[in-house]
């Protein structure tokens, strides 16, 4: 492979790859921690976690599989997998929507392991980011995730 001036051009610098690193590795070990946590803890992966706290915020506790999707930024076919671990389970339930539409409702079951695992997932994310960052820290760095999600966002087909 030749190498050239548009290679060059592409490439990370030192400060920006280093940058990237930092990020991604955090991200990642954010998402390892979180998740074993939520596993020792609860038996709920991040997931399941995510789904039961987006249900259990929206109005009567249900939304349409799109809506959800849309929310979590999941593709269909992860959702579609993930709701039906989470039936099987009891934690969620698929119920008519008119006359052609589904909804995902979160169960009693759902609603009543989701308080459970409340408590122990806020103080882990309380423990490995909050506590670990000052107030003006902390707003920067969400306006910054802000700023990234919002042009991810943007850019990011419908369906």
């Amino acid at each position: 492979m030749r190498y050239d001036g548009v290679v060059e051009r592409q490439r990370l610098n030192e400060h920006e790859l280093s940058a990237w690193r930092a990020i991604f590795q955090m991200q990642e070990l954010l998402r390892n921690r979180i998740e074993q946590q939520l596993q020792a803890s609860s038996g709920l992966s991040n997931a399941d976690y995510t789904v039961l706290a987006l249900l259990s915020e929206a109005p009567g506790g249900r939304m349409r599989p799109y809506e959800l999707g849309r929310t979590a930024g999941w593709e269909k076919s992860r959702l579609h997998h993930q709701l039906t671990r989470m039936c099987a389970r009891g934690l969620i339930a698929r119920e008519p929507h008119g006359s052609r539409g589904v909804d995902a409702v979160i169960t009693a079951k759902g609603l009543s392991v989701l308080k459970e695992a409340v408590p122990g997932h806020t103080r882990e994310v309380r423990r490995l980011l909050i506590d670990r960052l000052s107030p003006g820290q902390l707003d920067q760095l969400s306006e910054i995730a802000t700023t990234i999600l919002d042009g991810l966002q943007a850019d990011q087909p419908t369906q």
